[in-house]
């Protein structure tokens, strides 16, 4: 007997008596299709049944599907109460559009495993097709690695094979055309342009006195309470390991700390630009008056998360003797290099992993086989984010020079002895820093 009671706010009490097991189901209806149900002593297939009927799915149980269940439950969909009911039972389910199918697990990964069989059968009697894909921005031999997975990661079937054409740089495919239309979906997604970032480097050495001519004008504001981002300076520079915030917003910032004078320091300085127009003419203005030299300006262009290297310096040659008596001629670097790293972030900014490394010749040092230049090398690292086309300033790369003068009057200068009288001998140190400025910008494909 099944009796029904419906009121005004949609609450719904349903009571239903099974003869053969004296058994009862009532089920309380809330807003928002949740409900509360609870069975006492129900068929496992009548309570899966009534449940079918709210979310109006067609239901096929299997034959295997006996036994009664006894559960409560308060505020739950119907979905939610049948996935409790086949936990319970340890039961499995597969949804087909709103077909639901309820079985023992056992039974539906034999259901599967059969129609995965028939598939596979069926496949041994489809021709395959056989289609040419130009790959026009991937790395080809990433893509054939791709293909080439195990059997849960394949797009091809097991039929189906790949091979390459290196001079056309065209992929030949064999395989169903269910699955080679497959391929081309994916293909869609991975052969792309992507973005690449012009690295302009000005590697410029200024007299030591005049930068404040640049740092007057650039640190102006050198702190914002804003979102900050941390460098991380790691090495064994005369202390240098912290972690410093750079600010984000748009005005120049400028962190010139190093005032030491010592020839082998390498200290970490920042500043950050929002164009360089000012700084070209600066420069500019500051080589005319001998004051600065542009050592040199080049350019280089990497793809998203690739690193770009950048070198100044000189190779010297040392012999080098081996324990025969040969000796031979080596070279090592002594080089001022930058590796940038650029990785673009939403909005086109820019998060640079900078590596900055000074190396310069050293003592001679004798071994066991001959003599060896050591070579004093300094390291640094970091990370910056700026936006697109802004400008970092790294300094701190001090060099020293001495230069020996002689001020005479012709001829009368060249006399011995009496010669001193008419001439003058002067020493002048000129100390300078090594600036590296940055600048990346998003080249968009």
């Amino acid at each position: 007997m099944l009796l029904i009671h419906k009121a005004k706010h949609s609450w719904l009490l349903v009571c239903l008596s099974s003869y053969l097991l004296q058994a009862s189901l009532v089920v309380a209806a809330e807003g928002n299709q949740r409900l509360s149900f609870s069975f006492n002593d129900v068929l496992v297939r009548d309570a899966l049944q009534q449940l079918a009927r709210f979310d109006e799915n067609n239901l096929i149980v299997s034959d295997s599907v006996t036994g009664s269940v006894t559960i409560e439950l308060t505020g739950v969909t119907p979905e939610q109460a049948v996935d409790a009911i086949l936990e319970l039972k340890g039961l499995g389910k597969k949804v087909d559009g709103n077909i639901l199918l309820i079985a023992p697990n056992v039974e539906l990964e034999a259901l599967s495993k059969r129609k995965i069989e028939q598939k596979n059968s069926l496949n041994q009697l489809v021709e395959l097709e056989q289609q040419a894909i130009k790959i026009h921005y991937a790395d080809i031999a990433a893509l054939l690695k791709q293909t080439d997975g195990d059997s849960r990661h394949r797009i091809l079937s097991e039929r189906g094979s790949v091979t390459v054409d290196e001079r056309t740089n065209t992929l030949l495919i064999k395989d169903l055309p269910a699955n080679i239309a497959a391929f081309r979906q994916w293909l869609a997604l991975i052969d792309v342009p992507v973005k690449q970032v012009q690295i302009e480097a000005r590697i410029v050495s200024i007299k030591q006195g005049y930068l404040e001519e640049l740092g007057a004008r650039w640190g102006t504001d050198l702190t914002d309470g804003s979102s900050n981002l941390a460098t991380s300076n790691s090495g064994s520079l005369n202390g240098i390991d912290q972690t410093e915030p750079l600010d984000r917003s748009p005005s120049l910032h400028v962190n010139f700390a190093a005032t030491s004078t010592s020839s082998a320091r390498l200290a970490f300085k920042v500043a950050k630009l929002s164009g360089d127009l000012f700084l070209d003419l600066e420069l500019s203005a500051l080589q005319a008056e001998l004051k600065a030299e542009v050592i040199s300006s080049p350019r280089i262009v990497t793809t998203n998360n690739s690193p770009a290297y950048i070198e100044q310096g000189t190779e010297i040659p040392y012999q080098e003797a081996t324990s025969s008596g040969a000796t031979s001629v080596s070279f090592k670097k002594a080089v001022l290099s930058l590796t940038v790293t650029p990785q673009i972030t939403e909005g086109n900014g820019l998060i640079l992993d900078l590596l900055i490394s000074q190396d310069s010749p050293g003592e001679v040092v004798k071994t066991g086989v001959g003599e060896a230049l050591a070579i004093d090398t300094q390291r640094l690292e970091t990370q910056v984010w700026l936006k697109n086309e802004e400008t970092i300033v790294l300094g701190g790369v001090f060099q020293h020079s001495m230069l020996s003068m002689v001020d005479k009057v012709p001829l009368l200068g060249d006399i011995p002895v009496l010669g001193h009288l008419f001439k003058r001998q002067s020493e002048k140190v000129d100390k300078r820093e090594l600036l590296i400025f940055v600048t990346p910008k998003v080249i968009f494909p």
